[in-house]
């Protein structure tokens, strides 16, 4: 695919005065005074590879308009593509030549290219251009967490088992399709697997629960084992028809690829199932795996609320309700354990740490309070005291009811990010894309709010 790294010149403004037309133009300004944004999409779109041969492809100015029209608009692919096609203020924003349509799918290979490490970098040249314009200097900081789910069903051992076999043996019906001389005779336990697997979800009237539950338990292990089995010995033929040649050899790896991720996932549910159910054992979450799709997926508890599945994200807010910084979290690390990585980020990103920061009750303690004195920070204020007095964080009563009552605004900013930009559940697989998820929202939501200031 050829693509060009020319920027396209709006041939007509924005049409519209509405609001949403308003806010789509002074976005657009904002991103023509920095073309570098469009250069580090582009970076991604080629990957270092050749852009002269090939069919024409879209710029990484479409792309990085059409990715924020997504995020800022709540929409999915498909009803970007429509609003692309029908809407003449989207078409003007996106720098789509008119008349030309954008299928779903080209959309979505595109936005998905772009990396974390990108929609960071971007943030960074939005909050220098606050910084310019004297929207948000950075001084003064909040400091929270929130979580983010991952695209999965509620996790039981029952489900996991059956989503192992099924999936494997869909791969199996593959190999057996496409690549005979690597089929392993295989029987389909696909729909007995399913049966155990409802009867564990829905047990019937009158069972003794723990009879039950080991019965069905353990023939829905059994079925699970003799399907890996049968992944196993897949595997290996596979394994030996990629190291030749031929268009047999590239669909193997690709088939090998895939199959090998779901086995080794299967021996961990396994392992998990039989552990807790057959030993009773209490697994330990580092051991815990809850879905053969997105692996990363962690368990966060935050206090006594529902347990979530996903990721613990750790976000900066400022003055100006921009967010600064985001760090998506591995596991579900205390949030006391955050506080020197977040002012020592701030620090990188400003070039000096804040002069006042106000966090959670979580990050309460005298220690971090020390780091945060020792790294600049004059004023720290924790929303929960945890043994320290006012005298030890701020210079007054004053100044730390303001800091505690500014910290409560970074809550406004979680709600519109999960509510209005989809920030409370990634559609989006694996965590490269989870991260690269998280990040756009938080791009989106970032030029729409220094767009409203800027109109005033």
């Amino acid at each position: 695919m050829r693509v060009s790294q020319a920027l396209q010149s709006p041939l007509v403004p924005i049409p519209g005065s509405q609001q949403l037309a308003r806010e789509l133009q002074a976005t657009s300004t904002l991103l023509d005074q920095y073309p570098e944004i469009a250069q580090l999409v582009h970076a991604d779109l080629t990957g270092g590879k050749r852009t002269d041969v090939g069919r024409d492809g879209m710029t990484g100015e479409q792309v990085i308009r059409v990715a924020l029209l997504k995020q800022m608009h709540s929409l999915s692919y498909r009803e970007l593509a429509f609003h692309l096609e029908d809407s003449a203020a989207f078409q003007a924003f996106a720098r789509l030549p008119f008349g030309r349509r954008v299928r779903w799918t080209t959309l979505q290979m595109n936005i998905k290219r772009l990396r974390a490490e990108t929609w960071e970098a971007i943030n960074h040249v939005l909050l220098q251009f606050a910084r310019t314009r004297h929207i948000e200097t950075g001084q003064t900081v909040r400091v929270d967490t929130t979580t983010v789910e991952t695209n999965i069903h509620p996790p039981t051992d029952s489900s996991l088992l059956w989503d192992c076999v099924r999936v494997v043996t869909r791969l199996l019906h593959h190999v057996a399709d496409d690549l005979p001389a690597a089929h392993v005779p295989f029987t389909d336990h696909t729909r007995r697997a399913k049966r155990r697997a409802y009867a564990l979800k829905f047990p019937p009237r009158g069972a003794r629960r723990e009879g039950h539950l080991r019965w069905a338990y353990g023939d829905l292990l059994k079925v699970t084992k003799k399907v890996f089995g049968y992944g196993q010995a897949t595997r290996g033929r596979l394994d030996a028809m990629a190291n030749t040649t031929g268009a047999d050899a590239l669909r193997a790896r690709s088939i090998a690829a895939e199959l090998t991720g779901v086995v080794d996932s299967m021996a961990r549910v396994i392992s998990q199932t039989e552990r807790r159910v057959f030993h009773g054992e209490t697994v330990p979450t580092a051991d815990k795996i809850l879905s053969i799709f997105e692996t990363h997926t962690a368990v966060v508890v935050k206090g006594e609320r529902d347990v979530v599945f996903g990721h613990k994200v750790c976000l900066t807010g400022g003055r100006s309700s921009l967010i600064l910084d985001c760090v998506i979290e591995n596991g579900n690390p205390a949030d006391a354990t955050l506080v020197e990585r977040s002012i020592q980020r701030h620090a990188d990103i400003y070039g000096t740490a804040p002069r006042q920061a106000s966090f959670d009750g979580g990050f309460a303690s005298r220690a971090n309070l020390q780091v945060a004195k020792d790294l600049g920070v004059q004023d720290v204020a924790f929303h929960k005291k945890c043994g320290l007095t006012i005298l030890d964080m701020v210079s007054n009563a004053s100044v730390f009811r303001t800091l505690v009552r500014f910290r409560s605004g970074i809550e406004g900013c979680i709600s519109a990010l999960k509510r209005g930009y989809r920030m409370n559940r990634c559609s989006w697989r694996q965590l490269p894309s989870f991260c690269s998820y998280v990040w756009a929202s938080v791009v989106s939501f970032n030029l729409v709010t220094i767009a409203r200031r800027l109109l005033g």
